[in-house]
C-alpha cells in the first residue's frame, strides 16, 4: 500500500504535531486528517472518521489508540507502535520539563496571563477539530442531520451526551445512517 518512506513520514509528522498540540492531541486532528487523507491518501475520509469513532468508543488514551490505528493502516504493527510513540513521546518529554519550570515559578504573575491567553487558542483548536471530524463523518444527508441535531441538543439542553451517542449508535446499527 505504501513505500518505505511512508512510515517515516507519518511518524515524523505525528511527532511534530504532537509537540504543538496545546489542549491535547484532538486540537491537531485536522492537520493529521489532512496529512493522512488529503495529502497522502492512505485512507478515505470515511475510514478516518470510523477510526476516530472506534478510538472514542474504547477506554483509555483515545488519540494514542487512533494514531496507532492510522499507523497500522500505513505500515502494520510496526507502524502502530511507531505512531503511538510519536503521539505521546514528544509531548510527555516537553510536559515533564515544562512542569518542573512551571512549578518553580508558580507564584509569578505571568503564569495567570499565560493561562488566560491559552484558553481561546485551545477553544479554537478544539472547535476546528470538531468541525473537521463532523465534515468527514457526514457522508450523507442523514448523518449531517444527526450531527446538526446533536449539536443543537447539546447547546440547548444539559442532556448527557452519552444519550446522543447511544441514539447515534442505535441509528447506525439499524442501518438508518
Amino acid at each position: 500500500m505504501t513505500g518505505p518512506s511512508a512510515p517515516v513520514a507519518l511518524t515524523a509528522h505525528l511527532a511534530l504535531v504532537s509537540s504543538i498540540s496545546f489542549g491535547g492531541f484532538p486540537t491537531v486532528l485536522p492537520d493529521v486528517r489532512n496529512f493522512v487523507v488529503g495529502t497522502h491518501r492512505w485512507m478515505t475520509d470515511q475510514e478516518f472518521a470510523n477510526l476516530f469513532a472506534m478510538a472514542q468508543s474504547l477506554p483509555g488514551p483515545n488519540m494514542i489508540l487512533m494514531m496507532s490505528f492510522v499507523g497500522w493502516k500505513v505500515w502494520g504493527f510496526p507502524g502502530a507502535v511507531a505512531s503511538a510513540f510519536a503521539t505521546f513521546g514528544p509531548p510527555c518529554t516537553m510536559y515533564f520539563a515544562a512542569y518542573r519550570l512551571w512549578d518553580r515559578f508558580r507564584a509569578a504573575p505571568w503564569q495567570h496571563m499565560v493561562r488566560l491567553g491559552l484558553v481561546p487558542v485551545i477553544m479554537g483548536l478544539i472547535i476546528a477539530s470538531g468541525t473537521v471530524m463532523a465534515r468527514a463523518a457526514d457522508a450523507s444527508w442523514r448523518a449531517a442531520a444527526v450531527t446538526i441535531t446533536a449539536a443543537a441538543i447539546t447547546l440547548a439542553t444539559r442532556l448527557n451526551p452519552m444519550w446522543m451517542l447511544l441514539a447515534g449508535g442505535a441509528l447506525g446499527a439499524l442501518g438508518l445512517l
